[in-house]
């Protein structure tokens, strides 16, 4: 007699372990999602094992400059003699599993993430409280976040590294402010959608706060659209931080970044087009990953919602 219920509420307690394969194992049911996945678990397998190890010392001169592939250099050299294999892995590390501070110490987590996580964060509450409360509240926020939108995105990242000066938090900073626009677009679309069903009555009815409505009965319900949308925006911010990079107003050394490495390179590429290309294939097929896995689990998301 007593063990019925026992069984019933470990049932409704999943382990955690068992939700995360469910929801890779989802993923996996689409072609798209699982090619993405492998691309995108690459990089970040790449960018742990640098972590401990590396050929060499990504920012040593030790080998002559502009040498093509070879036995001691599987990818080259760059043209100060730096091998490329060990610049390319280093600069996995600070785009998705580290962050330098200005003290000089090192989070987890690479800025491309910590971006788009802020970026989320601040968006999501934005986008919530303009959908859900509604008049002045809405328009207001979505007033300033329009104003936003309607300039380059390029300019807004310029005009804070200028304010602010180089370095990691500086970096997402300028991604975060650029990426919350969005985010508070769809956050308000899906919060003017869910705030109309009975759930929500009956919350109200019940007396709930307008905080306790927005992060516990609607917020829920919206994450599998903003999760999406936060895998492509990783995608954005590795193109701005490859961007910035170019530019020479990124990352501050000593870590290289993968734009850094295009721009020094690029005028050897006549001589040494290795060098350029590297950094770019790497941009390009983390971005494509991205993409492909978030396309794969929208697709397969959407097709067990119907």
């Amino acid at each position: 007699m007593t063990t019925a219920p026992q069984t019933i509420g470990s049932r409704a307690r999943p382990n955690p372990l068992a939700k995360l394969w469910g929801s890779l194992s989802l993923v996996f049911e689409s072609r798209i999602g699982t090619i993405g996945f492998f691309m995108v678990a690459f990089w970040f397998a790449l960018a742990l094992i640098s972590i401990v190890w590396t050929p060499y010392d990504p920012n040593a001169s030790l080998f002559g400059q502009n040498l093509p592939p070879n036995a001691e250099n599987w990818l080259g050299t760059d043209h100060l003699g730096r091998d490329l294999l060990s610049r390319l892995m280093q600069g996995t590390q600070v785009i998705l599993v580290k962050t330098r501070l200005p003290n000089g110490w090192v989070i987890p987590i690479g800025v491309a993430l910590w971006g788009v996580l802020g970026s989320l964060t601040l968006g999501t509450l934005l986008g919530l409280n303009a959908g859900y409360r509604g008049g002045w509240t809405d328009q207001i926020i979505m007033q300033i976040q329009d104003a936003l939108i309607a300039f380059p995105r390029i300019v807004l990242y310029l005009v804070v590294i200028a304010a602010m000066g180089q370095g990691d938090l500086v970096v997402i900073l300028a991604i975060t402010l650029t990426g919350a626009p969005g985010v508070a677009r769809l956050a308000r679309s899906l919060a003017l959608d869910i705030k109309t069903r009975d759930y929500i009555r009956a919350a109200e009815t019940r007396g709930e706060s307008p905080w306790y409505i927005m992060f516990v009965e609607i917020l829920p319900n919206a994450r599998g659209p903003l999760i999406v949308d936060a895998m492509l925006r990783v995608g954005y911010a590795i193109f701005a931080i490859g961007t910035l990079g170019f530019l020479g107003i990124g990352l501050p050394p000593p870590d290289p970044d993968w734009g850094n490495m295009v721009n020094e390179a690029r005028r050897f590429i006549y001589t040494n087009p290795l060098a350029v290309l590297w950094p770019s294939l790497a941009i390009a097929t983390l971005v494509i990953g991205l993409n492909l896995f978030a396309d794969g689990l929208r697709e397969e998301t959407t097709r067990y919602q119907k």
